[in-house]
């Protein structure tokens, strides 16, 4: 111990720096690379000044003239055994109280990524659960969809078969059926999948659709989900629709499907069970002009399913609606437009982009597990116009007006 002191006695009185190397053992790992380095001379009216300006810097939160002086150099102290043990304190103290609260401003930067983060994550895990839980509901239940060649009912048919679904598939056209028999065969798991039967049915023929329903009770025995998917679309002013044509159009979308549905409804109502499932539009809830034989059809629609779904709970029959905005095909381009910069675009702008099959199809498989009443496929702004449509009519119809002045001035203009 005398030799210490000594040494250090010859050390103070020479004129040379000397230096201990200091780290904090309050200092986190990521903050180890950051020091500063205190060369005091020896003399002791220095130290204490180098000590008391360290100390002070620390202290008082000047973290800005902290480092400035002493950023990327190591932390040296000199001489510790002439200083004061208050001096000491303030330097730890400081040290403490920097790093403690640089370590609280990382994790502010980082907490609201991470909280994102987590979130998506409960996010992703919840809806896969829920999927998983969607297709384990439709596992061998005898589902029915008709014009399963369309878009839709390609993914219609092609998200049931993967539920491992007892499918029966219903079209207009053999050599199309058999494309889409092809296709879920081709990548379906023969141990988990039911190998789909095919009906030929043209929706529209009304007087045939009896006796399709006996081929399609035939199948199985027995039909658990009905899912109408045929429809017909036509656009154009009223005036230049015809009244055959108008007839045709409520023959597909409205008649076709209530027939069918008439013709299996005492096969679930004697085995108390069943569901069915209409794939309306939103035009069943707005009308869209220049598409007016079109809502019309979609209008009633919803009407007679409402009446049904009313009378047959006691049955324990549920029917479902699901009405989208415009189902859109795979390589569906909007034609462009100058009135579509308008008030009219503003408000049925989904009905004119479409929502894509696949879409349609997974929110009714998840409407079939979930046995939701009614199921609305709608961005923010057309779903807004259902409501404007409700409850102030008076508005609803002035934009609809607008729209139409813009468009008939854009026609006549080009």
């Amino acid at each position: 111990m005398e030799d210490m002191h000594s040494s250090s006695g010859r050390c103070a009185k020479s004129e040379s720096k000397s230096a201990l190397f200091f780290t904090s053992p309050f200092m986190p790992m990521s903050f180890l690379s950051i020091m500063v380095v205190l060369t005091i001379e020896t003399r002791v009216d220095y130290q204490e000044q180098a000590f008391h300006s360290l100390s002070m810097d620390l202290r008082t939160g000047e973290r800005k003239t902290f480092l400035l002086r002493y950023q990327c150099v190591p932390i040296l102290l000199c001489h510790l055994n002439t200083c004061n043990n208050d001096q000491l304190s303030g330097v730890l103290d400081g040290l403490h109280q920097m790093t403690t609260e640089s370590d609280m401003g990382i994790l502010a930067v980082f907490a609201l990524p991470l909280l994102l983060l987590g979130i998506s994550g409960i996010i992703y895990i919840y809806q896969t659960v829920i999927w998983l839980v969607s297709k384990s509901a439709v596992q061998n239940k005898v589902v029915v969809i008709t014009d399963a060649i369309s878009g839709l009912g390609k993914e219609c048919s092609r998200v049931f078969h993967s539920g491992g679904a007892r499918l029966v598939l219903c079209g207009r056209t053999w050599e199309k059926l058999e494309a889409l028999y092809d296709a879920l065969i081709s990548v379906a798991d023969p141990s988990t999948t039911y190998t789909p039967k095919l009906i030929l049915l043209d929706i529209s023929d009304i007087d045939y659709i009896q006796d399709v329903a006996k081929e399609i009770l035939n199948c199985y025995g027995c039909v658990d989900i009905l899912i109408n998917n045929a429809s017909m679309k036509v656009k154009g002013a009223v005036q230049s629709i015809s009244l055959e044509l108008d007839k045709k159009i409520m023959d597909a979308n409205y008649f076709g499907p209530i027939t069918l549905t008439k013709a299996i409804l005492p096969n679930m109502i004697s085995r108390r069970t069943g569901q069915i499932v209409l794939i309306n539009s939103i035009q069943g809830k707005i009308g869209v002009p220049f598409r007016a034989a079109y809502a019309a059809s979609k209008h009633a629609a919803v009407g007679f399913f409402d009446c049904l779904r009313a009378e047959m709970e006691e049955f324990d029959i549920s029917v479902s609606t699901v009405n989208p905005t415009f189902i859109c095909s795979y390589h569906h381009q909007p034609a462009p437009g100058n009135w579509e910069a308008s008030i009219w675009k503003f408000f049925f702008r989904k009905v004119t982009y479409g929502v894509h099959p696949a879409e349609v199809a997974e929110e009714v498989l998840r409407t079939v597990s979930s046995k939701k009443q009614e199921v609305l496929m709608a961005n923010p702004i057309p779903r807004a116009a259902v409501y404007i449509r409700t409850f102030f009519p008076e508005m609803f119809f002035a934009i609809v007006a607008s729209g139409i002045r813009e468009k008939l001035k854009t026609e006549q203009e080009n």
